[in-house]
């Protein structure tokens, strides 16, 4: 498996078996490489990982994003490679573009995973991500502060080459920082399409940490009432990064749901 770039400069990597594709789809600020454990773990399946636009080593030319472009930028990618059928797993903003990919390509997706998924922020929830946002608009630096979020402070502290990995990622140069704040500002500023939700029939399971803060499983619990044909699990001690520090659980559920 090697990287890999399409027509429209997607950089993606695809180890093709002989199954559904597992399409996996990142973080904001994040890339590709944060699904490294699934890709080793289902190194028997057809697996499909990519930066999104303005991420890793994908470009982005546009001044503002919106899900409908990482939702288009999917479908040129599953084109491109003569993909008809995909098994969709997406974390946080990654969620909600594999929920709004759903929503109009709903035939392409065979089952729906959804890690870490904002829904129906109150108020306060809502303050909290465009402060957050406002915080990187000004460069000011918010690194850390996502690392304490996404992991246990037991698990930093165990794991520093996780740390370190990290870090690298969120840390941009000034151009990567420009096209990671315009998909931080749409993540920020997400409002629910609950009618477009309501209309997803695909076998959906819908994941989240018991601590993580952000993606609450309160969150999740709201959208497994929306989602027609969904099933809620909750990561015991996991944080918002659940797919990394407690991998084993999380590929588990993944391969059960999967396979059933």
């Amino acid at each position: 498996m090697s990287l890999n770039f399409d027509q429209n400069q997607n950089c993606y990597f695809f180890n093709k078996k002989d199954t559904i594709p597992l399409v996996f789809v990142h973080g904001v600020g994040l890339d590709h490489q944060m699904w490294n454990y699934q890709v080793s773990y289902f190194n028997e399946y057809s697996t499909l990982t990519y930066d999104l636009l303005g991420h890793g080593k994908t470009p982005c030319n546009k001044d503002k994003l919106n899900l409908k472009d990482f939702s288009n930028q999917l479908l040129e990618i599953l084109e491109n490679l003569k993909i008809e059928k995909i098994n969709l797993i997406g974390f946080s903003l990654g969620s909600l573009i594999a929920l709004d990919f759903s929503s109009h390509f709903q035939k392409k997706v065979e089952k729906l995973i959804l890690i870490g998924t904002t829904y129906k922020r109150s108020d306060k929830e809502r303050s909290l991500v465009l402060d957050r946002y406002n915080q990187a608009k000004l460069n000011k630096p918010i690194s850390k502060q996502a690392l304490k979020r996404w992991f246990s402070d037991k698990y930093l502290e165990n794991n520093p080459q996780t740390y370190e990995f990290f870090m690298n990622i969120l840390n941009k140069e000034p151009n990567d920082h420009k096209n990671f704040l315009k998909a931080y500002k749409l993540f920020a500023n997400h409002y629910d399409d609950f009618e477009a939700i309501k209309k997803i029939d695909r076998k959906t399971l819908v994941m989240t940490g018991s601590d993580d803060v952000g993606s609450t499983p309160e969150m999740s619990k709201e959208l497994v009432k929306d989602l027609v044909n969904s099933t809620y699990i909750e990561i015991q001690n996991g944080k918002h990064l659940c797919s990394i520090e407690c991998v084993e659980d999380v590929n588990i559920k993944i391969k059960n749901f999967i396979n059933n």
